[in-house]
Order: C-alpha cells, then structure tokens, then sequence
C-alpha cells in the first residue's frame, strides 16, 4: 500500500479526548502574574546570562515576578526539577534547552494543571518548531503572560513522555548521525546530509498493531508515530494530525529505491493528499515491531535502540503554552505575533 490513507487506515476521530482537552484561556478575573521557574541545561544553553536578563525584563515588563533558574544534570534532565518545583509552588514551569530537555520536562509536568513553556535554545527544539517561537528569550515569555493555553495529548513509551513525535528506523539514525557541531554551524542542512547517507539503507520487516486489531504487516525504512505534523526543519510529514483527538497519526515510510524517495518526498514537500510509498493510519495504543534492531527517537531525542516501541497515548495530559488557544491542528498559528511581544 503506497498512498497516504489506505485499505486498513484508521479513520479520524471527529471527537475530543476529554471535556478538557483543546483550547484553554483563563477568565478575565483570573488572569495573574504567576510565580514561575525556569529548568534549563547547562550544556544547551549559550549566553546563559544574557538569557536570563533578557527573560527578566519580559517577565517585568509584563508585570510577572521574578523566575528561578534551575538547573538540570545528567542523572535527571528535567522530570525530577519540574517535580519538584510544582510541589514547592510552582505556577508555570518554563523550559530551556534541547529536545532532551523539553521531553523530560514535560514528563514532569504532565497530568498536572501546571502550565508549560518554551524558551527554545539547544540545535534541534522540535517542540518549539510545531509552535512556532523563535529562538529568542522574549518571545518565550511573551507566549506564557499572554495566556494561550491548550490541553494536549501526549504520547508514553515506557514511561518516557513525548508531545510531537516518535520514530522507529530512517529518522531517529539521520537525526542520530546529525552531529550537534554541524547543526550549530549549518542549522536544519545538518539534517539533510545525514539523510543522505541512509537513503540506500535496506528496509526491514516491521508489523504495526493499532488499539489491539491485528497488526499491519510492511517492508519498510521508518515508522513515524506523530501527535503534530512537523518535523526538524518544519516539514509537515503529517498533515492530518490532530494534537488533543487521543489518537496518533502513524506513518509507514516503504521507498525501495532513491527514485521513491523522491516521489516521496514531493510529495510531502507538495502536501498531498496522497503520499507515493507512504501509508498512513492512526491509533491511540500503538505497538510497532521490526525483525531486526532499530534506532529510536521520540521528539528528536535519540533514546536506545531496540526491536519494538509501544505508545499510548494520554489525553489532555499537558497544558502547553500556545500562541493562540483556538482548536486547530496547526499549534503555530498566531505565532506570527511572538516576535513583536
């Protein structure tokens, strides 16, 4: 099966995960400065105090009190400071750092009324690209006192927390062969030379299970398990996908040859309804297994290899900062605004 949605895809759900999940903007009344903290990566982030004065001012400026920045370590990238921090008060909890970061942050706020927020910063912020913030402290901030709020589903892999996607095969080896030298120096271009060298990668066995039906059986490169459409880059491999619908969207890429790639990738660039050698179904438990090992990621985070990969999904889970509240799958829209704030 080589079209976007085939014999066997899930249909879309038309209705919401739970009464709570989709748009959500505190009341007039209720609008308040919050006591916020800011977990952050020593590592990922440059010009640390440049940073944190620029976060400062805009925290002033919009009449909100001062942050705490906390730092993340090896042994807890960020789970264990949001934990911690929502129990000594925390009202919002701002994130700075990689997708690593961002991933284990957002286990620590999910399935708490604990509001989320990006301050992009690291080489790859897959999270912040779906929503559009600029890597600029400002705007970051500008997105929290502004009060968009939404409730999204999140995806579990082992107790492993992830908001956009994850990924089995072609894409979780080009983004772990992407080296974080090269995307400092070259940006999203880092991604596509490393693409390039698993183009004539072989395909494998893989059979794809959806909410306990008997599974979906392929030879193919990758699987793409997604709750938002784009990837490194801002490419939109999933246009359906519906981030607060308590499914995922599941994209199996099959290409045989460079010329399939090809298609396929016009295909995407063109955002076709119908995808040559890419077959797409959806699901809210979803169990994918390959005959051989496969690299792993999940939101651009390479975790450890492995045959198989279960997700479940978690509606509603995590309160994210958005820069408009409306109920569309884009979480970008309105974005446009961040760089005036």
């Amino acid at each position: 099966m080589d079209s976007a949605r085939t014999e066997g895809a899930v249909a879309p759900s038309s209705g919401r995960a739970t009464p709570s999940a989709g748009p959500h903007l505190a009341a007039e009344e209720d609008r308040r400065p919050l006591r916020s903290v800011v977990v952050f990566n020593p590592v990922r982030v440059d010009d640390l105090q440049g940073r944190q004065a620029a976060v400062a001012q805009a925290l002033s400026e919009a009449g909100w009190p001062a942050t705490e920045w906390i730092e993340t370590t090896a042994d807890d990238p960020g789970a264990g400071q949001a934990r911690q921090a929502i129990a000594d008060g925390a009202e919002l909890v701002f994130v700075c750092g990689g997708d690593g970061t961002v991933r284990s942050t957002i286990e620590g706020v999910a399935g708490t009324d604990v509001p989320l927020a990006v301050l992009p910063a690291g080489t790859g912020n897959l999270l912040a690209t779906n929503l559009g913030v600029p890597d600029d402290p400002r705007a970051g901030v500008h997105l929290a006192t502004q009060w968009g709020r939404r409730r999204l589903d999140i995806g579990d892999v082992d107790g492993q927390a992830f908001a956009v996607m994850a990924g089995m095969g072609f894409d979780a080896a080009l983004l772990d062969d992407a080296s974080t030298e090269l995307k400092a120096k070259i940006g999203p271009l880092a991604y596509v030379l490393s693409a390039v060298q698993h183009l004539r990668d072989r395909r494998s066995d893989v059979q794809v299970g959806l909410d306990g039906r008997a599974p979906v059986r392929r030879r193919a490169r990758s699987v793409v398990i997604g709750n938002v459409g784009r990837l490194q880059g801002g490419v939109t491999l999933l246009a359906d996908a519906e981030p607060d619908n308590g499914q995922m969207d599941v994209a199996i890429l099959a290409p045989r040859t460079l010329g399939h790639w090809v298609a396929l990738a016009w295909g995407v660039v063109r955002r076709r309804r119908r995808i040559a050698h890419m077959q797409v179904l959806r699901g809210s438990r979803i169990t994918v297994t390959w005959d051989r090992e496969q690299p792993r990621e999940l939101d651009g985070d390479v975790i450890e290899p492995g045959r198989s990969m279960t997700v479940t999904v978690r509606p509603g889970a995590l309160l994210l900062c958005v820069p408009q509240p409306e109920q569309t799958p884009d979480l970008a829209e309105g974005s446009e605004h961040l760089a005036e704030g």
